[in-house]
């Protein structure tokens, strides 16, 4: 018997993963759209990440207009974890633009979670969700 989370995970729509663009990518990508060089990009880079450690040594969130908001969270075993909530026109962005990515079980889309798993128990009658 399967479980009602194995069913939704397997049924529900996704994108079909590309390899994860590293930095080296992107920050070409950046030099060439930009007209900066790789190094101010690179500092920038770095220089931002030392500002969200300070921040969150203090406690303190960082706030990055049309980017996101970085939160410190203090684990019970005494370590920070840093949580990234998007910018909502920064997801706005991400949701308006053109997508090329390959989705999974596109006829998926907006179907509940009930829904799904009856699409799952159609495919799989020898391992119904219960």
């Amino acid at each position: 018997m399967a479980s009602r989370i194995t069913a939704i995970r397997q049924m529900r729509p996704d994108f079909k993963r590309l390899p994860t663009m590293q930095t080296r990518r992107m920050i070409q990508n950046i030099v060439r759209r930009s007209g900066l060089d790789t190094g101010e990009i690179l500092y920038v880079v770095y220089e931002m990440r030392d500002e969200i450690t300070l921040a969150a040594h203090e406690g303190r969130a960082v706030k990055i207009d049309g980017f996101g908001t970085f939160t410190p969270v203090l684990r019970a075993d005494g370590r920070i974890n840093l949580v990234f909530r998007a910018d909502p026109e920064f997801l706005h962005e991400v949701n308006i633009g053109h997508h090329s990515a390959r989705i999974i079980n596109k006829d998926s889309i907006g179907k509940s979670a009930d829904e799904l798993v009856a699409l799952w128990n159609e495919s799989h009658p020898d391992d119904p969700v219960e």
